[in-house]
């Protein structure tokens, strides 16, 4: 065998995901999974059937067209309409993917060339750093700290670089929960045109923001929709992750770049659940409201559990995550160490937020905990954490 790496030398060090890592920990250790985020009931049970009678009258079961079905490129324009004021043509400036994942990966194959500079909130979801690796680019961390991991405006406008192509913003944030307000998006935007910056934005917790916090757009600004890929999903907004469906909503032009290297991908995706999913859509204020709602209560109930066993808990503006600080519980270990020992002395399963910083001793005491769960799951995780560490 030659001398060189099997892989990739650009995918060096990115391995198993940490999600992957974990949820193996708490399958062998029976512990409750507080680490990947995905709900433990599925969503509503009309649209599951929408799904079933899609298959039984043949609709998706070969291939669909390759930017979705004609259904759910509807949808989502009217989606876009209702909730942002936002007109998007279904046939040239919306396509489906395969969850926002895929939508990430093709946008970055599609917008990148080797040796052009990506900046990206840190901590950010672990794809960013792989998918910006895959098209040869190189990642400029920007890092969002605690306790409130509001972005520094300033500091972004300095890490622009004549060779940045490119910004990959997240608002609602994973995993800090943190939610961009009008006056950054505006600064933002500002930069973007001034620079003539491509940005994209993964906005997959559109729907799940909390108290008071309002998700807007970045492409609804002035001077944004040419230059903007808008990315979200049905998993996180209806409860079911494994459907695997997302969306793409940017220009024209936009739209057929990245569709040029989403059809060497998937091709395509999830053909029956893109009609349950153009249903779920269309689903009326009331189901939005419930959900975020009910996902409130989650968040408070956890985050009061993980305060009383002693953990510094930084409340989420949005998303399914609290990302807490152990300095206080253990002030010599760090989050990895932490997070691998969790199960066997409480039997529950968190993330270590410190493998989604390019600079992880920023990161190297935050630990996260999903709350998209049952409350009487969580109800007992937290009783787990407070015995474990507050007797």
């Amino acid at each position: 065998m030659p001398g060189r790496p099997l892989l990739n030398r650009g995918l060096d060090g990115l391995g198993t995901t940490i999600f992957a890592e974990m949820s193996a920990l708490a399958a062998a250790t029976g512990a409750i999974n507080l680490g990947q985020g995905f709900p433990d009931t599925d969503g509503p049970a009309e649209i599951a059937e929408a799904a079933v009678r899609a298959i039984r009258d043949g609709r998706g079961n070969q291939y669909p067209p390759g930017i979705g079905v004609p259904e759910l490129r509807q949808a989502i324009s009217e989606h876009q309409q209702r909730f942002y004021g936002l007109a998007f043509d279904p046939d040239t400036e919306i396509m489906v993917t395969a969850g926002a994942t895929e939508g990430i990966a093709a946008t970055m194959l599609a917008l990148l060339e080797p040796g052009d500079e990506v900046i990206a909130f840190e901590p950010f979801y672990d794809s960013y750093a792989a998918c910006i690796a895959m098209a040869g680019a190189v990642r400029v961390p920007l890092t969002l700290r605690a306790p409130d991991f509001r972005p520094d405006v300033d500091a972004l406008r300095d890490a622009v670089t004549p060779r940045t192509r490119l910004l990959l913003l997240n608002s609602p944030h994973n995993p800090t929960g943190m939610v961009l307000t009008p006056d950054e998006l505006a600064a933002i935007a500002e930069l973007a045109v001034e620079r003539d910056l491509l940005v994209v934005t993964d906005e997959v917790y559109e729907h799940l923001t909390f108290d008071g916090a309002v998700h807007t757009p970045l492409i609804s600004l002035p001077g944004m929709r040419e230059r903007t890929v808008s990315l979200s999903s049905a998993g996180k907004t209806f409860s079911f992750t494994g459907w695997k469906v997302g969306w793409v909503t940017a220009s024209p032009a936009l739209v057929a770049a990245v569709r040029t290297t989403k059809q060497f991908l998937t091709y395509v995706a999830s053909g029956p659940f893109q009609y349950a999913i153009a249903q779920a859509l269309a689903l009326p204020d009331s189901y939005y409201t419930a959900f975020r709602d009910d996902l409130r209560r989650k968040r408070d109930l956890l985050a009061a559990g993980l305060t009383d066993a002693g953990f510094t808990v930084h409340r989420p503006q949005g998303t399914y995550f609290i990302t807490t600080d152990i300095a206080a519980l253990a002030p010599d270990a760090d989050a990895l160490t932490f997070c691998r020992a969790l199960p066997e002395r409480c039997g529950v399963v968190a993330v270590p937020n410190s493998v989604f910083y390019d600079h992880p001793t920023a990161g190297r005491s935050q630990v996260r905990f999903a709350f998209c769960k049952r409350e009487d799951v969580l109800t007992e995780a937290a009783q787990r954490l407070r015995k474990a560490f507050n007797g």
